[in-house]
């Protein structure tokens, strides 16, 4: 993998990152107006959430056309644009790549359902439905004419077919498209589950029905290794994959080099160290339980994609730290967290000022397709409204989603935003943290730069060293030095029994003295040079 090891992601929701022509959604032109911004951070690469035209059921991944750009968003040449002065500014662009499945506004959906000779097996069909049931809660299943299709999350994103040799090659030329215009490479949305190797029922499930025929199947290995083959070698490319429900065995498959498959992948294993059955339903955080999710999947996965929030996950100082009293010494202990794991780390946009989870009132102002229908699918189930409302407030994907707190009035639209503006942007905003020597932006930035300084934190090995209650201790070592990351992940004082040599090379707290004190929240970074004799 070379170099790309020592890059640094950040993710752009282009829809909540800046609006350029006041219609309260943001865009393309918006996201160029930042990239100085972007550039500052430190960051190597801007993955983007898709910008593809799009109906919006799934804000942009329900996808209508591949090859051209939501007018919400605005032009082809509004991306050309982007690319170019990004590449200015050394930036790479990475897109998503969604292809288990399109809008059903896509031609070629329409085209099937018209039984036409090239596209009625682009998707998968059925005269009578299977029992598998969708991520978004309910059947996968959905009724057009005397056929059923299949759709593994809202019924207006049917799935593709796989088995058709047809959907590989226009993939291939999707793919084409984009690379030849000077993009980096892919996010590679749900790519473990796009091969259904069989559609017989599944053994009932409390989640999900029928995932055995269609998760992390061979088909799946050898897409991968076609569109790498064919498509991605002929280019400088970078690809993650976004893989559901996969152990480090399974990770390890998708990535190893010789494979030639991904370069790495997200999994969800620490995203899920707060929640019982499936994400909806929460219990209290454990530090502990993250630890040692953490330290199986440095020890066991060859290169981890490393990130504690997304578009799909509720803000991490909300869930894992303290976005009350410590809001900022948890924020930068869990961005020491982050830059201290082996792996590439992956910044999502708000997330460098500590942006938080927002306070929504009602369903009503909740725009996010997964958290209405979980709401119905719960109060079927008999759930209360109070409780269904609660499990939705916490979880849904619209925390992440809210507008970027560019200023203390918002500053990411002159109109109403088309997601609500979290309240808070009048105290965590990017313009007072950009005069704040001691920000939480600041030291995003202090964190970028020390690992591009110190070899060990990029390529260095992982040990644990020690996994307390609260106290987080691991060591990445190479042949230069040694590195100690030290973290308390609590709101209580906590001691140290060992010591450390080497010099402190970061802190979220200022001290005279590092000693065996751990105050609230706080987080040390500690280097010692080998001898070089």
């Amino acid at each position: 993998m070379g170099l790309k090891k020592d890059l640094v992601v950040y993710q752009v929701y282009p829809r909540s990152f800046k609006d350029s022509n006041g219609d309260g959604i943001g865009d393309l032109k918006g996201i160029t107006l930042k990239l100085d911004y972007i550039k500052s951070l430190g960051v190597d690469v801007i993955w983007l959430s898709p910008v593809y035209c799009s109906p919006n059921d799934d804000n942009g991944y329900d996808i209508s056309d591949y090859l051209n750009i939501n007018p919400e968003f605005g032009t082809m040449k509004d991306m050309d644009k982007l690319i170019l002065e990004a590449e200015l500014r050394g930036l790479k662009i990475m897109m998503d790549l969604v292809i288990n499945h399109t809008s059903d506004e896509h031609e070629w959906f329409k085209k099937s359902i018209a039984n036409d000779p090239k596209y009625k097996d682009y998707y998968i069909w059925k005269d009578q439905p299977n029992n598998w049931t969708s991520f978004f809660g309910g059947k996968a299943w959905d009724k057009i004419g005397d056929k059923y299709y299949l759709h593994l999350f809202s019924k207006k994103q049917p799935d593709l077919n796989w088995n058709n040799p047809d959907v590989m090659e226009d993939i291939k030329n999707v793919m084409s498209f984009w690379l030849d215009k000077g993009i980096y490479g892919f996010r590679c949305d749900v790519i473990n589950i796009i091969f259904k190797s069989s559609l017989e029922n599944g053994k009932k499930h409390l989640v999900l029905t029928g995932k055995e025929h269609y998760h992390q199947q061979d088909g799946m290995h050898k897409i991968l290794k076609e569109l790498r083959k064919d498509i991605l070698s002929k280019y400088d490319t970078f690809t993650v994959g976004e893989t559901v429900m996969v152990t480090p065995k399974q990770a390890n498959d998708l990535i190893y080099p010789e494979d030639e498959e991904l370069d790495m992948i997200f999994s969800f294993a620490h995203m899920e160290v707060d929640q019982v059955s499936n994400k909806w339903f929460k219990t209290k955080f454990k530090p502990k339980k993250l630890m040692k999710v953490l330290t199986k999947w440095q020890n066991e996965v060859y290169w981890n994609a490393n990130y504690l929030e997304n578009h799909d996950q509720p803000r991490s100082v909300s869930r894992f730290g303290d976005d009350q009293i410590y809001h900022q010494q948890s924020a930068k202990m869990l961005a020491t967290l982050l830059f201290g794991l082996k792996g590439t780390p992956y910044i999502f946009q708000g997330q460098e000022i500590g942006m938080t989870n927002c306070l929504f009132n009602d369903m009503s102002e909740f725009q996010d397709v997964e958290s209405h229908t979980i709401y119905k699918v719960a109060g079927k189930l008999g759930i209360p409204k109070k409780i269904r409302f609660k499990m939705i407030q916490k979880t849904s994907r619209d925390n992440a989603r809210t507008p970027m707190q560019w200023t203390k009035d918002g500053g990411f639209s002159k109109a109403k935003p088309w997601l609500k503006q979290n309240s808070n942007t009048k105290d965590i905003n990017v313009l007072d943290q950009e005069h704040n020597a001691h920000s939480i932006l600041h030291y995003y930035r202090k964190l970028i730069k020390l690992r591009k300084k110190y070899s060990v934190l990029r390529y260095g090995e992982f040990e644990s060293v020690s996994e307390k209650k609260f106290v987080y201790i691991f060591k990445r070592s190479d042949s230069y030095s040694d590195a100690f990351v030290i973290l308390n992940m609590s709101n209580r004082i906590q001691k140290l029994k060992e010591t450390y040599e080497g010099k402190v090379v970061i802190s979220n707290v200022e001290k005279k003295i590092y000693d065996s004190v751990l105050s609230p929240y706080e987080a040390r970074i500690y280097i010692k040079e080998k001898s070089r004799d």
